[in-house]
């Protein structure tokens, strides 16, 4: 017979644990090798019985136990297959799951015969993500993309601006409006106008708001 998928199993809840553990034991293919209950106990788990894969739950003794197991875990072995098997589904949860470096994300509540196929094919190395999960992956990855091109974009430009295009983008940041700036600076409000124009073409906006956006998605602030 071939060798069985040792699997470990963390989850708080008592009887859906034992429930799930009875299933994947009834498998000719798979065997439970461990039970937790809290993100602490199946790092230790992890540290001292070997394992193929480990089903983990997400909120634990902590609403995000399982991300945190989940990453001490990938310490010490980036190779470990994980699959999150959880009652969230919102999409700032699954993003930060994923990013913990599971290879799967399931939601509870779907049939049996799912958890299975996606525990079989998790371990032969093709991991298959539900349609949700794999689009708002996908969608984070397009951001993360877009983000790095507004950032590279902002940068180049932020070379080529004057010493008072730099001080008008401080005090807008600052949320003055034309009119304070051009008494601030002591010039005309015709001068500060004319300077926003510049700027607005520089980086590509209609408005000053869309650039004191841009630098606050970037989180980069700091620079001015």
């Amino acid at each position: 017979m071939d060798k069985k998928i040792r699997i470990l199993v963390a989850d708080d809840f008592r009887l859906l644990r034992e429930d799930m553990i009875e299933l994947l034991n009834k498998q000719p293919d798979m065997e439970v090798v461990g039970e937790a209950a809290t993100g602490k106990e199946i790092v230790e788990l992890a540290k001292n019985i070997p394992y193929d894969l480990i089903l983990m739950d997400i909120e634990m003794e902590q609403v995000n136990a399982g991300v945190m197991a989940t990453e001490k875990i990938r310490e010490m072995n980036p190779e470990a297959n994980i699959i999150f098997l959880t009652a969230h589904e919102t999409k700032e949860m699954i993003v930060t799951a994923m990013g913990a470096g599971a290879v799967d994300y399931l939601v509870k509540g779907g049939s049996e015969e799912d958890v299975l196929y996606h525990i079989r094919c998790a371990i032969e190395g093709h991991p298959v993500m539900e349609g949700r999960v794999h689009e708002t992956i996908m969608e984070e990855y397009a951001r993360l993309q877009k983000s790095e091109r507004s950032l590279l974009f902002f940068i180049n430009n932020l070379s080529k601006l004057t010493a008072a295009e730099r001080e008008m983008i401080k005090l807008l940041l600052q949320g003055y409006k034309t009119a304070d700036i051009a008494g601030i600076r002591c010039v005309e409000h015709s001068t500060v106008k004319t300077q926003i124009k510049g700027l607005l073409r520089k980086f590509g906006c209609s408005r000053t708001k869309e650039i004191v956006q841009m630098i606050h998605d970037l989180n980069i602030e700091h620079l001015f």
